[in-house]
């Protein structure tokens, strides 16, 4: 049974919520605060946390920031729960590692769906243990673990995904659609801004060694790749 960590304020919500996710079979936490929140995220690593971005004392963001930055909790994906629909709010929503975004209100069957999804695209990647290497960048999907210069560097699941995908496609440019197909999965609801954003984010993440390179009005591609077996 998987966990899911709510983090919300409005206690009737919160509670419609875990009662909700207990009948589709999770196992619901609830947390009223960000700093409650993020204590029960680090002792009990839930598998999916449901994150309010309006939050008394620390606000959503700085919570999701937090787990992002964090060894324990930094692969844990997020979705962000807000009355906050413009697109500036989604696109901060990501910046500070959410994984996904539903604007209240909200149908139950809805964010059902996302949670589904997004446990979906949480799942390790299928791999026989090969290593694939872009420059100093070595990305090990049997283990799930990139490092740089033999240094590891925490991804989240979506941005190891993302890395991967575009390591293995080296040479070839990948269109933001796409991506956002063989990422996200073909029922997101997001756009493609979504990508530049989490692309942003593993440059950032991978710094001078990032071999992302943007193919203005197309998408992305790195330079060629190699595959080894790990050792």
């Amino acid at each position: 049974m998987k966990t899911i960590l709510v983090i919300e304020d409005e206690k009737d919500l919160a509670e419609l919520v875990a009662f909700n996710l207990e009948k589709a079979g999770y196992r619901p936490l609830l947390a009223a605060d960000g700093a409650t929140g993020l204590d029960k995220a680090r002792t009990h690593s839930p598998d999916l946390i449901l994150l309010d971005l309006m939050l008394p004392g620390m606000p959503g963001t700085e919570v999701c920031k937090a787990l992002k930055s964090g060894e324990k909790t930094a692969r844990i994906p997020v979705i962000m729960l807000t009355a906050k629909g413009e697109e500036i709010d989604r696109v901060v929503g990501f910046e500070v590692g959410a994984d996904d975004y539903v604007v209240k209100p909200f149908s139950t069957r809805e964010l059902l769906l996302r949670v589904q999804a997004v446990l979906r695209r949480a799942a390790p990647v299928a791999s026989a243990g090969k290593i694939v290497t872009v420059g100093v960048i070595a990305i090990d999907t049997g283990r799930h673990i990139v490092t740089v210069a033999g240094k590891e560097t925490v991804l989240s699941t979506i941005e190891f995904k993302l890395l991967l995908i575009l390591a293995e496609r080296a040479g070839r440019v990948q269109s933001r659609d796409r991506l956002l197909k063989d990422v996200w999965g073909y029922s997101y609801l997001g756009d493609t801004r979504t990508v530049d954003v989490h692309v942003r984010q593993l440059r950032r993440k991978l710094g001078d060694a990032s071999p992302i390179v943007t193919v203005w009005g197309v998408g992305y591609k790195v330079s060629p790749a190699r595959e080894t077996a790990p050792a």
